[in-house]
């Protein structure tokens, strides 16, 4: 088993960062320093910065891994690095080693997923899922149907066109739009296009998963129905 994916499996971090420990000299196998990519079998002994990993281990019928919805607050940033104040993981405090999926930005609410399964988290985010992601936004100024015929078609951001999408007025100066990508900080400069200044922006819906009835700071636990709907044929969670 690759090394990383066997540090990501024991709960204590993802993939990504498991590379990243190994590359500044942190990770050890059997006493050695390890290298990215290196492989370990079953009785090798891992140690980040000294302290040997525990495998994670799950009672019957009960998940090996986190899987949890939070509705995120404005202010509150979607990174694992500690340094950060305000960072999603201190913020979540969860007796898990979890990471979040995807981002929502530092500026903008609501539902976002994390895991401690490192494994899942490309399946979820790769493009050609097409999994919708539901928003609601407030603007400075009045919508126009022109301007959501507009968005819907799609709009000039960072190169590239955005992918069409689906949208329909709230009020005067609101909007509901459902996306199926997630470029960097893409509903905003949308808006901006037409000339707009998001004043709130809340994340509703991941795929098969609602925001609902989950207020600010709260958080809950994914249902198996939403699991099998975010990971069609996985076998086990």
């Amino acid at each position: 088993m690759r090394l990383n994916k066997h540090i990501s499996d024991t709960g204590a971090c993802s993939r990504r960062e498991a590379d990243r420990l190994i590359g500044e000299g942190r990770v050890s196998v059997n006493g050695m320093r390890a290298r990215v990519g290196a492989e370990v079998g079953e009785g090798d002994t891992v140690m980040i910065d000294g302290q040997a990993l525990l495998q994670r281990t799950t009672a019957p019928g009960k998940r090996r891994h986190v899987y949890i919805a939070l509705h995120k607050p404005v202010g509150i940033t979607c990174t694992t690095e500690a340094s950060v104040k305000g960072n999603i993981v201190d913020f979540v405090d969860h007796r898990e080693r979890i990471f979040p999926i995807g981002r929502l930005d530092k500026d903008s609410e609501g539902l976002i997923l994390l895991t401690s399964n490192g494994d899942i988290v490309n399946a979820i985010l790769r493009a050609e899922n097409k999994l919708e992601k539901e928003y609601l936004v407030t603007v400075n100024h009045a919508v126009s149907q022109e301007v959501l015929r507009g968005m819907s078609r799609g709009v000039p951001i960072h190169g590239q066109t955005t992918l069409p999408c689906r949208t329909s007025p709230l009020g005067k100066f609101g909007f509901r739009i459902i996306l199926v990508q997630g470029l960097n900080r893409q509903i905003r400069l949308m808006a901006a296009h037409f000339k707009l200044r998001v004043k709130q922006l809340i994340r509703v819906r991941i795929g098969p998963v609602k925001l609902a009835h989950l207020k600010p700071g709260q958080w809950r636990n994914l249902t198996d129905a939403e699991l099998r709907g975010l990971l069609p044929g996985q076998a086990e969670f």
